[in-house]
């Protein structure tokens, strides 16, 4: 018996070690680092461990044994959370919705800022736990209470649940801002990447809300504010940089909102909507909307192919202003409140930050914009990272709190 056990577990070493060379052989063939973002070994270290968890997930999926996502968000929740001893950090539930409340630990009679944080992952990664250093850090930093909402996530739970979650916990919020110390006039709508989106529509879901105070700011981190169009310069020229590559933004488009994937080429072309779509929103997603800066090199405007009626009829929810918040009506998005966007030079997602900015300034609504020359997506998550760690996180931060510190 103990020499089957031997067998099955060299077996196991070897398959385990094959996994991990194919991890990093890929990594080398598929992926460019840029020179500008800097600490280019820390960043294929980040992506070679984030495409191994991805591997080894749907190595147990495939095998039946859990989902990928599960897998992901049980390795990523492992790491012990650091407390810092000048927050205080509360876990509890508006009705079936976890929160995590973080508030400053000097008691003062004045009321401080509030931030609703939303965290990011594609609708499948990141949690309470994964963005606990982020959070602790901005109600420190900041002198606010922050409340982090923990909303549900794939793969039982898809496009509009996450959103909903959000709003639900928000409302919540508003109606007990008094419990927590905080100023009414001064609540701040807060996320990056997928949680950046969220940001985005429950600012838009809440602009007419009657009986609830009305949010300050919205602070937008690298966001998703359209599933149009995938074919943007910055979609084209960094395909292939970490950690946001093309197949993990199909992986995560295509499971949020339940499209097969057989309709992935068909989206690439943009013959996933009729001609009338594309001509009635050119005028917030055409190109000439992108600064000329953004598209000297590695961007060829390609013309939308004739319409697919059956992936029309399959992805025509990419109109619904809930996953696409940049398409918005008018008379929403002219009562936004004042918004920090924060966007990544090396980022797939670039466009959508300077799409949305010139539609809000377009509108008149004030905007802070920061672009991190040296950033990538979702960089910030580093900021708690020891060694991993990369700068441009703590300058990102340090934005954002100075942004709310002058609201």
């Amino acid at each position: 018996m103990w020499v089957l056990a031997l067998i099955f577990l060299a077996a196991a070493c070897v398959f385990s070690l094959g996994v991990t060379l194919w991890v990093i052989c890929s990594h080398f063939f598929t992926v460019h680092i840029p020179a500008a973002v800097g600490h280019p070994v820390k960043l294929r270290v980040l992506h070679c461990i984030l495409q191994l968890l991805l591997t080894w997930g749907m190595i147990f999926e495939k095998l039946r044994i859990c989902s990928m996502p599960q897998f992901f968000c049980f390795m990523q929740d492992l790491p012990p959370l650091k407390y810092d001893p000048d927050v205080v950090v509360t876990d509890f539930r508006f009705g079936t919705i976890p929160v995590k409340l973080y508030q400053p630990k000097t008691s003062t009679c004045t009321l401080k800022p509030g931030i609703v944080y939303y965290h990011g992952g594609g609708g499948f990664m990141g949690s309470l736990k994964t963005h606990h250093g982020i959070c602790s850090r901005l109600c420190k930093e900041s002198d606010s209470v922050v409340l982090a909402v923990g909303y549900r996530k794939l793969p039982k739970h898809k496009f509009p649940v996450p959103v909903r979650d959000c709003l639900v916990a928000t409302i919540h919020f508003l109606k007990s801002l008094d419990a927590y110390g905080v100023d009414p006039a001064r609540v701040v709508v807060c996320g990056d990447s997928f949680g950046g989106a969220i940001a985005a529509v429950v600012c838009q879901k809440l602009v007419d809300g009657p009986d609830l105070p009305r949010i300050r700011a919205q602070i937008l981190i690298y966001a998703v504010f359209q599933a149009l169009d995938l074919q943007t310069p910055s979609f084209q020229q960094r395909k292939n940089i970490p950690l946001l590559t093309w197949s993990f933004i199909c992986y995560c488009v295509f499971q949020n909102l339940d499209f097969s994937s057989s309709w992935q080429e068909v989206i690439m072309k943009g013959a996933h909507l009729p001609a009338e779509v594309w001509e009635k929103y050119r005028k917030w997603l055409g190109p000439e909307n992108i600064p000329e800066r953004f598209k000297k090199w590695g961007y060829r405007l390609k013309p939308h192919e004739p319409m697919n009626e059956a992936a029309y009829l399959e992805v025509s929810v990419v109109l619904d202003a809930m996953c696409s918040p940049l398409i918005a009506e008018d008379d929403v998005v002219s009562q936004l409140p004042e918004t920090c966007i924060v966007s990544c030079e090396y980022d797939a997602l670039r466009d959508n930050s300077l799409l949305y900015k010139k539609r809000l300034e377009d509108l008149g609504v004030p905007v802070t914009w920061h672009h991190m020359e040296d950033g990538f997506h979702g960089v910030l998550s580093t900021i708690d990272m020891s060694f991993l760690h990369f700068p441009c996180s703590t300058r990102i931060l340090s934005a954002l709190v100075h942004f709310i510190k002058g609201l």
